[in-house]
């Protein structure tokens, strides 16, 4: 079964010289949650775009479930959150769910428009309008529209931006519950710690080129290990979790009391930030 969406060398270049993209690949597999993260103008709305078919790539290719981004085939397998989307103010939350069931084929009715607005956090707003909701409350419908007829894929573009943090939460146990389904998400975000907690890879992109990837895990690495002791705080640099029992046992010996041990590891923040500076 082909990978929910390949990335492969995708370049795209405009005119002037200006290079957008510099050859990335990068794959999302089915029922795999990917972050995508990177500074403004490192390429990754451009990324986007090619993956939704708004724009066509100088090289490379983009597929979704094994069709060319942009065909028939691929739009109907995804569903996508814009960072800067717009409904009709005049328009009613359950109507905005009804029109992108038009659009999609879905034949899900009430019923589908029902559990998306609950999923959401919406089910007692499904008849507001679209002018009388909170930016939190349209982000959390641009997120239910893209969930319009369970496409295996979804590309959210800043999702949680517009939320605060109870709305945050609402978003990452909603994409946690979506991985459990089984559907496969490409997350662009700035929010570092968002991206920390719920995605299984992360891919950075800087200048067009991705520059680092891999699971949270196996970007971050131990800094060391902290013991709290009657005498205060000592860090032992460099040291790691086999190393931790030795230290405890060798502060004991010399007559210190042990009040708690901590592994210390970086963040993906410093990651990130070593990787784009």
């Amino acid at each position: 079964m082909a990978p929910a969406l390949e990335i492969d060398g995708l370049a795209k270049r405009y005119r002037g010289g200006v290079e957008a993209l510099g050859g990335v690949s990068l794959t999302v597999d089915r029922g795999q949650l990917v972050g995508l993260l990177g500074p403004n103008g490192a390429g990754k709305s451009t990324l986007v775009k090619i993956c939704c078919g708004l724009v066509q790539p100088t090289e490379g290719t983009a597929t979704i479930a094994g069709a060319p981004a942009g065909s028939k085939e691929a739009l109907s397998q995804l569903g996508y959150l814009a960072e800067l989307f717009r409904f009709p103010g005049w328009a009613r939350a359950d109507e905005v769910l009804e029109l992108h069931q038009r659009l999609t084929g879905s034949e899900g009715g009430v019923g589908e428009r029902d559990e998306l607005l609950q999923l959401v956090g919406l089910a007692d707003a499904r008849d507001r309008r679209v002018e009388a909701m909170s930016k939190g409350m349209q982000q959390r419908l641009g997120i239910a529209q893209a969930l319009v007829n369970s496409p295996p894929l979804l590309l959210l573009d800043e999702p949680t931006s517009a939320l605060d943090p109870v709305g945050r939460r609402v978003v990452r146990e909603l994409l946690v519950e979506l991985r459990r389904r089984g559907q496969s998400v490409l997350l662009n975000s700035h929010l570092l710690s968002e991206v920390e907690l719920v995605c299984d890879h992360v891919a950075i992109v800087d200048h067009g080129r991705v520059v680092a990837a891999g699971t949270p895990a196996e970007l971050t690495r131990p800094r060391g290990v902290e013991v709290e002791t009657a005498d205060g705080v000592r860090v032992f640099d460099g040291a790691g979790r086999d190393d931790a029992p030795r230290i405890v046992a060798e502060l004991v010996a010399a007559g210190e009391q042990v009040f708690e041990v901590r592994l210390l590891r970086s963040t993906l923040e410093d990651v990130y930030v070593e990787a784009v500076t």
